[in-house]
This record gives C-alpha cells, structure tokens and sequence, in this order.
C-alpha cells in the first residue's frame, strides 16, 4: 500500500512538474500584424518552425519562438535582430521578468509601472498579471469627405498557479462622419450610411461589427475574452474571440475572423511535435427571430400587452487536425457543422468527429432537412529557405458526378493557393502573391439560420461566392520598428445569386466567373512603425476604383430564380460603401497605444 501510494504521488508531481513548465495560454490579437508578420519571417527563413493554420497564437507560443530565434541569432540579420530584442521586451512576462521602459515609476523586479510604454506589470512564482491601455485615432479622408475612425479600452490579462489564464480586453470604437460633403450627402440618412464602412454585404476586410444607433456614424463596441486551463501538452477554455483558421496574407477562405468575436468552447491538444488538434464549439449570432420564443411586456396602464421576439439559436462546431511529418511542411484537415436547435447537441462537443455523419444520425431517419457541414484541407510548406507556400480548400458541398466533363453543374468549393519570398534575393524584403476563387453559392444556406456567418457577416473570405481575388504585395522593413507595404489588390465579384433550394441545380449549373457585377482594384502604400511597444504611428496611401457592371447578357427565356439581375448602380450600393464607391485617392493618418 505504501508503495502503491508513493508512486501516485510520484505521478501527480509529475503532472504537476509538466503544468509548471507550460507558461500562459493568452491569445495574441491578430490585429498586432507586426509580431505575426515576424514570426511568419523567422519561419520562412528556418529559423524557428510554425504551425500557422490557426490564428490566434497564445503570447506563451510567440515567446517560445521568440526564444527559439534568440538561441540561433547567428542566423539572423542585423535588423533581424533589433526586431527580436524589442519584441523580447513585450513579451518579458512570459519570459517570467518585467519589461524595461522608457519612463516609469518604479524600478522593481517584479513590479513596473510605466509611462512610456503605457502599462503595468507584476510577476511573482504564482501570479502574474499585465494591464495596458487602448486609445488610438485614424483620419480617413478622400474627395467624399473626411471619417475620423477612434478607439479606447483598456486590455488585462492574468496567469494563475501556471495553470490558469484569464483575460479580457474592452474596445469602444466609432467611425464618425460629421465632415462628409453634403453635395455628396445631400441628407442626414446618408451621411450616417456613409461613415458606416463597415456592413455585412460590403466587401472589404473592415472587421465585422454591430453598430450601435448614432446620428453621426457608427459605434459599437468589441468585448473580448476568457479563461483557459492548460497544460505543457494543451488546453481547454470558454472564451470570446476572432479566430482564423486557413494560411493566407490577404483574407483566409476557411474561417477569416472577418465576422464579429463569439464566444465558444475551445481545445488545444499538442502531445508530440508531428500532430495538432484544435476544435472549437461556439455560439454564432443568427439576426433571425424565432417566433416560438419570445418575452410578454404587460403595460398595467392601459391593459395591454408588447411582445418582443428574440434571436434564434444557431451554434459552430470545427476542428482542424494537423500533421508535421517533416519540419516545414503542416498537413491540415477538418470539418465543421452549423447547426440551429432549441439547444446545443452533445455529438458536437466531440473533438475528433465528422460532424456530417453525426447530423445523419439525427435527423434523417425523420426525413427533416439535415445542417450545414463543410470540409477543408490546408497544406503549407516552408522547406526551402526563404520560401513559404501553401494552399486551402474549403468544400460546402462535393458530388462526384459534378466532376463529369458533360455535367454543367459546379460543386461549391473554395480555393486559394499562395507564395512568400522573404529575405531573398535582397535583405529585408518580402514579395507575396494569393490568388483565390469561390464558386457560385459556397458559404450559402437556403435556410438563412444555418449560413456560414455570424451577425450576418461571412465566416469565410470576404467577397463571398463566385468571386476572385488577386493580391500581390511588396514588404520592406528597413529598420527596426517600420514596416513599409506596397500592394495591389483586384476583387471581382461575378453573377450574385441567392441560395433557393428548388432553384439550386439551376443555380450551379451556371457558369461561374462569367460575368462581371462588381470589381475593386486597390493599390495601397502602407507605412507602420512601432515607435515603442504597444505605441504605434501609421500612414495609408490607397487608391481604388469600386465600380457595378449591368449584366451584358439578356435573360435567359426560362430565367434563372436566383440570380439577383441588378443595375451597375445597385450591384455597387450593395458590395460598397459610398465613401469608396467610384476612383478615390484615400489618405489616412493614425496613431494609437495598443491596437
């Protein structure tokens, strides 16, 4: 017994002795694209090695890279290295120290209080925490008018016992467009539509939101946050975050963290460096009412009686399974279901199912129509130096006999193929290049509580189905902190169809990139620089001509249902906002503390 009960313990310290040896499970926001764009930079050179499929990275991974790199810095350029000691310093609680600051009130170990950068730090063996502000301001202006776009919060965030992580990050933002011309605006109504860049239908890759009422523009705020449990080998938690799943330099086609945070249940499981699993089961927002469920106002005034319907249900499950056979090249697959019941369903809580035949179980001997799954497939490969290339496929729907030659019909899949050179042939330089289609009704549903979105805004790239998207950009980073990018960017969006099940056959059988409704090309100068961690300057140089197209076809004698036959005028006021509509020089000034 007494030997039974020592190598319990002995197991139990172990367990415990591998828990301390994993730091925080902190997500990193994909919106500070210096730290990802870098660690993508150290991979691509074989400095370090990524899994870069799902996005975000917890601070605790960045710092091992960053760690990682430090140990090889012989393999790095000079500015190379500059960059890694200043993001050493940003992630100085992670690497169990505080920073050091430019300006600060207290000059401890384990205490700081900073001016410069903005923040506070505290660290001891069983606690840590980390607090810093957001503020930040953007002026957009072109021949329309003038939008400035600000921004406060505040993000903290907390490691407990090395086993436990807690964070919650708060911004308010607005777009407010007092100063847009009222020739061009002629009445309040489109002045407050013109500063509300940002919509569902409009395909930019402004972050989705929820816009509050305002008669000046658009507010809204985004919450985020959670709490994780972790281990050296993985984690679990309940959080409410953007994800990205899918590698991609301009907009992922799996899950491109275009829609609104949600919250959900995730689970990270790394046991050995060849596999990976992440899964995630959350709680989408469908903006449709469900009439069964609703709240009875009683008005004891005069005796009657309001009632206020409310959303319906509509949930996610996915996970994405990873393969490393050699360093370098990540073999990714997965798959995903929307489903919209009464309440969660318990064979969507399995991390490693395939969800589809899950659905089968449960509605088809009912013979009741079946939920939205999707499979995707990615693969990038960083094995050659200085090159990373990858791909992703995200299928809605495959049938076999579609591949026929003589089958008109099109299955709705998305593709994306890209390329990276970075550091070569010149030091400090980087081309990229992504090509990316979507055919006719992909991400689509019939029934509008089972879309591939949330808050209406598209789960997978922004221009949505029977769309392409070129992109070709030119990153130079001459010295530490600056970040200089050059781009162009052509997005065409074809024939707009609307998913209807009795016309669905009809609507895939069309041929898909045929005809032009709406195309953006976008050349854009892009100037960051990271003046001190967190504190960030910005200047944005963007051209871009957003025009409709009248269909040149006539109908069909037996038209087709679905198609949405529009003006060039309507095919525009529905893909773009008005403040980018037609040729704009657009000119952009910002500066911010936090992102």
């Amino acid at each position: 017994m007494h030997k039974f009960m020592k190598r319990i313990f002995t197991i139990i310290g172990a367990l415990f002795g591998t828990m301390i040896l994993f730091a925080q499970d902190i997500p990193e926001n994909t919106s500070y694209t210096q730290i990802y764009d870098f660690i993508d930079e150290l991979a691509i050179d074989r400095v370090i090695g990524i899994n870069s499929v799902v996005k975000p990275y917890s601070r605790d991974y960045i710092a091992q890279k960053l760690r990682e790199a430090q140990a090889a810095d012989s393999l790095l350029t000079k500015r190379q290295r500059k960059d890694l000691a200043f993001f050493l310093n940003d992630y100085a609680l992670e690497c169990d120290t505080v920073p050091k600051n430019i300006v600060s009130w207290t000059d401890k170990k384990t205490f700081a209080l900073s001016l410069l950068q903005p923040s506070f730090h505290y660290y001891n063996k069983n606690f840590k925490a980390r607090i810093t502000p957001i503020l930040g301001m953007d002026l957009i202006g072109n021949r329309k008018g003038l939008i400035m776009k600000r921004w406060w919060g505040a993000d903290l965030q907390m490691d407990i016992v090395n086993h436990v992580s807690v964070w919650g990050s708060y911004r308010d933002q607005s777009y407010n467009g007092h100063w847009l011309r009222d020739d061009y605006f002629p009445t309040i109504y489109d002045k407050i539509s013109g500063a509300k860049i940002a919509q569902p239908t409009y395909l930019n890759q402004i972050p989705g939101c929820e816009y509050k009422e305002a008669n000046y523009g658009g507010d809204y705020s985004d919450l985020r946050g959670g709490i994780k449990a972790y281990t050296w080998w993985g984690s679990v938690g309940l959080v409410k975050d953007v994800i990205t799943w899918g590698d991609n330099y301009n907009g992922s086609n799996i899950i491109s963290g275009h829609a609104p945070s949600f919250p959900m249940i995730t689970l990270n499981l790394k046991p050995c460096k060849w596999f990976e699993l992440n899964y995630i089961h959350g709680w989408l927002v469908s903006n449709v009412l469900d009439s069964t469920h609703y709240y009875v106002e009683e008005n004891y005034t005069d005796s009657t009686s309001k009632i206020h319907y409310r959303p319906a249900n509509k949930f996610i499950a996915a996970n994405m399974i990873t393969f490393t056979p050699i360093r370098g090249l990540n073999i990714s697959m997965g798959n995903s279901i929307i489903y919209s019941e009464n309440n969660v369903q318990a064979g969507y809580f399995i991390p490693i199912a395939f969800y589809k035949s899950i659905d089968h179980l449960l509605t088809k001997g009912l013979k009741v129509e079946n939920q939205n799954s999707q499979v995707f497939f990615n693969i990038s490969s960083r094995n050659v130096k200085h090159l990373h290339l990858y791909g992703s496929l995200y299928i809605d729907e495959v049938s076999w006999k579609r591949l026929k030659k003589n089958n008109p019909q099109q299955n709705p899949i998305s593709y994306k193929l890209g390329f990276n050179v970075s550091n070569w042939p010149l030091k400090n330089l980087s081309l990229q290049g992504e090509f990316t289609r979507t055919n006719i009704i992909n991400y689509k549903h019939s029934i509008q509580r089972l879309t591939w979105a949330s808050n209406s805004y598209n789960l997978g790239h922004y221009l949505g189905d029977n769309s392409q998207d070129i992109y070709v950009a030119l990153n130079y980073k001459p010295v530490r902190g600056l970040n200089l990018n050059l781009s162009y960017t052509n997005a065409t969006k074809f024939n707009d169809y609307e998913y209807i099940r009795r016309d669905v056959i009809n609507a895939i059988s069309q041929k898909p990139f045929n005809e032009k409704t709406w195309q953006n090309d976008i050349v854009e100068l892009d100037a960051i620089y990271e003046v001190v961690n967190n504190a960030y300057a910005r200047i944005n140089v963007r051209w871009n001509n957003a025009r409709g197209f009248d269909l040149a076809s006539k109908p069909l004698e037996t038209p087709v249902p679905s198609e949405n036959r529009l003006t060039a005028q309507q095919y525009l006021d529905k893909f773009s906002s008005k403040f980018e509509q037609g040729s704009n020089w657009t000119f952009t000034f910002g500066f911010s503390f936090g992102f």
